[in-house]
């Protein structure tokens, strides 16, 4: 066998190896996007399912809402929403302040407070407080010891008030 007839067969079957290789990587490939297309038609199935609140709660938007039964401090009010994996409410929209309005016929507590920096109100979220329904000449910190937020009656506006009164409240569970 010449020289040159041993370098094409070299070259062939370099080739055919490489060839080889990359089909073998192809059909990895394929088999790849074949789970990955399951898997996001899986996903899409459990996305598209009609989410639904808890028995007791009512549905707005994405989330659901539960208004207590029993009144107490803001912060047993919070805990009592943690423990049922939902948090006191977070206004972020006319539209959802106009909702718990519709049902908080009392004074009602709200996810908001100043408990870390007087003046500064953030959102249980950490979010910080953007729309303001605040009733007129409030908040204001009256005997420098409101820090916790809360709907008054009728429902329509916010005041400030000491964290330890006793109100209904709200929770949120984002669904």
């Amino acid at each position: 066998m010449c020289i040159s007839d041993k370098n094409a067969l070299h070259k062939y079957l370099s080739s055919s190896k490489q060839l080889s290789s990359m089909t073998e990587e192809r059909d990895l490939l394929k088999a790849n996007l074949t789970e990955m297309t399951k898997e996001l038609e899986r996903l899409q199935r459990l996305f598209n399912q009609k989410k639904t609140c808890p028995a007791g709660w009512s549905k707005f938007c994405c989330s659901c809402y539960l208004l207590s039964e029993s009144s107490d401090s803001w912060h047993s009010a919070r805990k009592n929403c943690t423990d049922q994996g939902a948090d006191l409410v977070v206004i972020d929209s006319p539209e959802e302040q106009n909702f718990i309005a519709s049902f908080t016929e009392k004074r009602t507590w709200i996810g908001l407070n100043d408990i870390e920096q007087e003046g500064t109100w953030k959102w249980v979220d950490g979010s910080p407080l953007t729309l303001q329904y605040w009733a007129s000449g409030q908040p204001d910190n009256h005997h420098l010891r409101e820090d916790c937020a809360h709907i008054r009656d009728p429902g329509t506006s916010w005041n400030d008030e000491r964290c330890d009164d006793s109100y209904q409240w709200v929770c949120e569970k984002v669904l």
